[in-house]
């Protein structure tokens, strides 16, 4: 039977989701604890990859098991198992031929800019003290429904088929000393959203207008865009599939 898994993990001490050669990764500290608790060698896929630093306030992943086992009963065993900072909400049966990331028919990314300092973001938020004109970053980030391809924001050299991309929303909102940038698409290409965030901070800084925006992504060139942001204030926050309910 396959199971999707939903979790959460805090990436301040994981070098991304995906399993890297001497280094820590949410991938592979799942797997351990499944295999340890299931007794049998399981090996997860997740929905996507998430970056060195990149927080998931919800991740799906899924595995293939043939014997039952009482659900509840090893939610509770990995959550004791586990680190502190990877929880695991819930674990459901789907059809054997289900799939956590190609099924997948939205993603959505928060990237948080904290405006004054504070101690206890500082793994979770980019501190920036620069005053940035949000309204026309907003008016930026309504350029973007315009397009498809967001080559110009992909990590280059990277193994896609396409650049092209259905984005839903994107808007920035104020909460007291927080910015948070909100973004929905189908799917996203590596480092699009980073990308995308330190080319608006551009526009709010005032260093290019919304027509050298708009130029930028017609270009199709990476070199053309704004600084990639950090990555501790990206947060994967919702992944929608056709048959889970919220």
């Amino acid at each position: 039977m396959r199971y999707f898994i939903k979790l959460a993990y805090n990436g301040t001490s994981y070098h991304g989701w995906q399993i890297q050669p001497n280094a820590a990764s949410v991938q592979e500290t799942l797997n351990k604890a499944f295999s340890v608790l299931l007794n049998a060698e399981i090996s997860l896929m997740g929905a996507g990859r998430t970056d060195t630093g990149v927080h998931a306030r919800e991740m799906y992943a899924h595995f293939d098991f043939e014997t039952p086992f009482d659900i509840p009963k090893l939610i509770h065993k990995l959550n004791s198992y586990l680190p502190k900072d990877i929880v695991i909400y819930g674990i459901f049966a789907v059809a054997d031929d289900a799939h956590c990331r190609f099924d997948a028919t939205k993603r959505t990314y928060e990237y948080h800019i904290n405006t004054f300092k504070d101690a206890f973001l500082q793994d979770q938020s980019w501190y920036f003290i620069q005053d940035l004109d949000i309204d026309l970053m907003n008016e930026a980030a309504k350029l973007l429904f315009n397009h498809t391809n967001f080559q110009s924001f992909s990590k280059v050299n990277t193994d896609v088929n396409t650049f092209d991309c259905t984005i839903f929303e994107a808007y920035w909102k104020e909460e007291s000393n927080k910015l948070i940038f909100t973004i929905s698409a189908n799917r996203f290409l590596r480092n699009m959203v980073r990308s995308i965030v330190g080319t608006l901070v551009n526009i709010g800084l005032h260093k290019i207008t919304l027509a050298d925006f708009n130029a930028i992504i017609e270009s199709k060139s990476r070199d053309k865009a704004g600084f990639s942001v950090p990555a501790h204030g990206l947060y994967l926050t919702k992944i929608e599939y056709p048959y889970i309910e919220d």
